[in-house]
């Protein structure tokens, strides 16, 4: 499973770029709003960080604006993928922009048939939401099972994103049922990496090591 970061802070993606946890990079208005950024500049640094995919998304909602917000973007750095909206006419400027060769993550899927209709129109990445299903009720992590099923059974070659994603149990479920790639915030990511018992151990090993007076160097 690949790891992107969810996230516009700079900062924070280059303090993981070097750990070797970030396969790319996604990012939405709201998050290059937060930077209070101009978007082309936050999206160039990004990219200069890691050789994956950023994810920069388009905000116009009609299709001619979509197709020019979209190469406006893909023309950044060589590892844009453009981001666009689950509705018709990111459906149609997803299949605009991939036949041009550009990477297209299709986000804001929260069934498995718009999942479906992603594939079909060359979607590099379908993004399911699984947070934002649970807040109302809803199973996400059932929508990432029925996509990768679905996926599979027609060897579509669109890559299962899992997106809001919320703790470390909705990443190991993820990986269990085969999404290719997880995002999340960085926060979640450095959750993986915590455990009590570690601790713990850690404490005694360093305890019980400080007892034999030795050094290693």
């Amino acid at each position: 499973m690949k790891f992107f970061v969810d996230s516009a802070d700079v900062a924070e993606i280059k303090s993981l770029a070097g750990t070797g946890l970030m396969d790319g990079v996604t990012t939405n208005p709201s998050l290059i709003a937060k930077s209070g950024r101009k978007i082309s500049e936050v999206i160039a640094e990004i990219c200069a960080l890691t050789e994956g995919p950023v994810s920069a998304e388009v905000t116009a909602t009609d299709l001619d604006t979509m197709l020019r917000e979209g190469r406006y973007l893909r023309d950044i750095a060589k590892n844009v993928a453009v981001k666009v909206p689950l509705t018709e006419a990111g459906l149609r400027a997803c299949k605009a922009l991939s036949d041009e060769g550009t990477k297209v993550n299709v986000t804001l899927c929260f069934s498995a048939p718009q999942a479906l209709l992603a594939a079909k129109a060359g979607a590099a990445f379908i993004s399911p939401f699984i947070g934002r299903l649970d807040d109302i009720g809803e199973d996400g992590i059932q929508l990432i099972r029925d996509v990768v099923t679905i996926y599979r059974n027609y060897n579509f070659g669109t890559e299962v994103l899992a997106a809001s994603i919320r703790h470390p149990v909705h990443v190991l479920q993820c990986a269990k049922i085969g999404a290719h790639v997880a995002t999340m915030p960085p926060a979640v990511i450095k959750a993986l990496v915590k455990h009590p018992l570690t601790d713990r151990g850690l404490d005694q090993f360093t305890a019980d090591w400080a007892k034999t007076g030795q050094s290693i160097l």
